[in-house]
């Protein structure tokens, strides 16, 4: 059985990390570069970057501060954020990425995804879907969740994959920064449906809700950010705890 991975993650507005509760009310959790080498040294098993003012600013993501998270990190590295084309997902590599999510871009030219696994490797393409429920489906949302659109979250998982993206980021809209556990319906729908890793985001507010993204939810992996900025647990008590309920992860 593969290991599964905890994957603290870097919302970066103006330079900064932040957090919030569904995608708005965000206030600071400190230095990307700093977070990302604690993070690094607390072994956890991947960082996630995203630059989540990018595409609302229709602007590029910050290389110069990938590069100082870069420099610094010696676990994979995924950025997102405002990249919209292969050419800005090989200036991310370059900066030091070892993976690029996309989202917004995606959505509206899924051949982007395509394009991008040809030119790096299905590997390197991480899919990012924001999910909002309406009554028993989810819509996807675009623009750092600003923006609503008419795709089902579930159809749009599917087609990533045909695509050739590498991974699912599955955020619920609903649970962001709510620590009040993650969508298990929402991650059993799509986990269900396919072949490639589904990491889970949303809602990470306890060890045993982690525990049932990754057995109920059927996530491969787990996304959490504001347990971790703000030291509520340590990678390292939440690999143990999970490795007492008898789920495989890199100790």
């Amino acid at each position: 059985m593969l290991a599964r991975r905890i994957i603290p993650c870097l919302d970066v507005a103006e330079g900064r990390v932040v957090k919030g509760v569904q995608f708005i009310d965000l206030r600071d959790a400190g230095d990307p570069a700093e977070l990302g080498e604690r993070y690094s040294k607390e072994e956890a098993d991947e960082l996630v970057f995203l630059d989540i003012t990018a595409t609302s600013d229709n602007r590029k993501t910050m290389a110069h501060v990938v590069e100082r998270v870069a420099e610094r990190v010696s676990i994979p590295f995924t950025v997102g954020g405002g990249l919209r084309s292969v050419e800005d997902m090989r200036m991310m590599l370059q900066a030091g990425a070892d993976k690029v999510t996309i989202n917004t871009a995606a959505v509206a030219d899924p051949t982007l995804i395509r394009r991008g696994a040809d030119a790096f490797g299905s590997q390197c393409i991480v899919v990012a879907i924001d999910a909002k429920r309406e009554g028993n489906s989810w819509k996807v949302y675009v623009k750092g969740g600003r923006e609503r659109t008419e795709v089902d979250a579930v159809e749009w998982s599917r087609q990533a994959e045909e695509q050739g993206a590498g991974e699912i980021l599955l955020t619920s809209m609903d649970r962001d920064g709510t620590k009040a556990g993650y969508d298990l319906e929402l991650l059993r729908t799509i986990s269900s449906g396919l072949g490639i890793p589904l990491i889970a985001s949303g809602g990470a507010g306890s060890p045993a809700g982690v525990v049932e993204a990754l057995t109920l939810g059927q996530a491969d992996a787990i996304l959490a950010a504001s347990i971790f900025h703000y030291e509520e647990i340590s990678i390292r008590e939440l690999k143990e705890f999970l490795h007492s309920h008898g789920i495989v992860v890199r100790l």
